[in-house]
């Protein structure tokens, strides 16, 4: 991927009004078209050879003193025992613990940054570092190059990478693979919110539905549960 990213907020400059006086054509949207067709372009070519990789969300905020870091880092240290690569966002907090894992175990570690208004400075631990201009191009990269999805404690970037995995799931647009929930502590708030306010209370979903994730508590146990849905569903 390019390495030298223009500061300007592209997304926001795509979701934009285009003016019909503004004759700049890199302005416009058939411009940005390609470019987007550029990026798709590019990081495809840097990961199609890449074997199965498991993606690990979570806060660029926490900090390395935190159990969760700790615990993140763990984790990609046992994917990488299983021969499974590890993909991120590429920055700090649990995302620079999960490639460290992986980088430090000796397996692949993926980092797909993003370009920021507050830049978001990659971390050090990645074989393969890409850097995105728009959202939606790089969480494509996320679903096609995973086979299963680990979600550390954040904020709401990664509420959005869980519930994308969990409406694509739902609605048959990829396969069923492994999508882990990190933390009861954290976590058991939203999934009762769930129980109550979107099964019982209105039924906006189906009771299977919530088999589409699990909530798990150790390293091993997110490990273990991952390599069992995937060797169950023959998704690699």
């Amino acid at each position: 991927m390019k390495k030298d990213i223009p500061s300007k907020n592209q997304d926001k400059e795509l979701f934009k009004h285009q003016k019909a006086t503004e004759p700049n054509f890199l302005n416009t949207d058939p411009w940005r078209v390609l470019r987007i067709q550029s990026e798709f372009v590019e990081g495809f070519d840097e990961l199609a050879r890449v074997g199965p990789c498991i993606a690990i969300f979570g806060s660029a905020r926490t900090s390395a003193k935190n159990r969760y870091y700790e615990e993140a880092e763990e984790t990609a240290k046992l994917l990488a025992k299983k021969d499974m690569g590890v993909i991120t966002g590429g920055g700090p907090g649990i995302m620079e613990a999960a490639n460290k894992g992986a980088y430090n175990a000796g397996g692949l570690s993926i980092g797909c940054n993003i370009e920021l208004p507050f830049e978001q400075e990659s971390n050090p631990y990645q074989n393969i570092s890409l850097k995105f201009r728009y959202f939606f191009v790089r969480k494509m990269v996320f679903v096609k190059y995973s086979v299963g999805y680990i979600i550390f404690p954040g904020g709401f970037g990664t509420l959005d990478e869980l519930f994308e995995a969990l409406t694509l799931a739902q609605t048959n647009k990829i396969e069923h693979f492994p999508i882990v929930l990190y933390g009861s502590e954290y976590w058991n708030g939203l999934c009762d919110w769930i129980d109550k306010e979107l099964l019982s209370t209105h039924a906006t979903i189906s009771p299977e539905d919530k088999k589409l994730y699990k909530v798990v508590n150790s390293p091993k146990e997110a490990v273990d549960h991952v390599m069992k849905i995937i060797n169950e569903n023959n998704l690699i």
